[in-house]
């Protein structure tokens, strides 16, 4: 297993990936608070960047998830990065990137031996729970209104007992992939995201749709939208459409949800022990 002291090399990282990564510069630090929060603020200051950037740590002190929650981890236990990317746009057509960048991860920690699903809009699931968690935050680019996305993401590797309990329910790990040498698995993980994040930026979500659908976790499950803690949405889980839409099934209707700062739940009514389509 990696040991802490030795955790990724920009270097090695680098000579691992594949042609499609070629052009992403790599910053790798044992600790910072946020890569994400790291990244907005380059680009805030400068007004854009000389190309794609990945930064990744060890340890981030202030770690955010979706909707402003903290992603809690102790150092050495998860893999957290953050990749700035410049999309031409424009804004409207970035909705269905969050599903399509869980749709690279995914099909990543698969062929790495680890089968996951993914939950929408983008978080991975094993065996039920959550494994790992996705955020994209956008800025505009100051010299010509291109969109520039910083995409972070958590995948936990290993779950000590009391950094489980202290996040307060069951979570994922994958000690397989904690075996792996980091530098190979951040060069796949990059490889393959570079490859996804160039041709979104081409095509938008639409190719992604059926990949994403396949690895639908909650597949023909009645699920439940909260918004605030209050039901704003309810019915059978379909899949996604061509922009990244939710698609729910209900007595009136099919029902088409845009990702925001809502939460996915399982229906209470659903039988925990059913098991999800595919």
């Amino acid at each position: 297993m990696t040991s802490h002291s030795a955790f990724v090399s920009a270097p090695s990282i680098t000579a691992l990936c594949a042609a499609s990564a070629s052009h992403v510069a790599i910053e790798a630090v044992l600790e910072t608070g946020s890569t994400n929060a790291d990244l907005l603020a380059r680009l805030s200051d400068l007004g854009t960047l000389p190309g794609p950037l990945l930064r990744i740590a060890d340890q981030q002190s202030a770690g955010r998830g979706r909707a402003g929650r903290s992603w809690l981890s102790t150092p050495g236990a998860a893999l957290m990065f953050s990749l700035a990317w410049r999309f031409k746009g424009p804004l409207h057509r970035m909705t269905g990137l969050p599903m399509a960048v869980g749709v690279a991860l995914a099909e990543t920690i698969i062929g790495l031996g680890v089968p996951v699903q993914i939950k929408w809009p983008n978080d991975l699931l094993r065996d039920g729970d959550k494994l790992a968690g996705i955020l994209v935050e956008t800025c505009v680019d100051k010299t010509d209104g291109a969109i520039w996305a910083v995409i972070g993401t958590g995948i936990n590797l290993l779950m000590p007992d009391a950094l489980e309990q202290q996040i307060g329910r069951s979570v994922a790990a994958a000690p397989w992939l904690a075996q792996m040498d980091r530098n190979a698995l951040v060069a796949a993980l990059l490889s393959r995201l570079a490859a996804v994040l160039s041709e979104f930026d081409d095509t938008g979500f639409a190719p992604f749709a059926e990949r994403w659908n396949a690895l639908h976790a909650w597949h023909g499950r009645e699920v439940v939208l909260l918004d605030d803690g209050q039901v704003r949405q309810q019915g059978r889980a379909v899949g996604v459409d061509a922009i990244g839409r939710l698609l729910l099934a209900t007595p009136g209707g099919l029902v088409e949800v845009l990702s925001g700062d809502v939460s996915l739940r399982l229906s209470p009514d659903t039988p925990t022990g059913d098991t999800a389509c595919s």
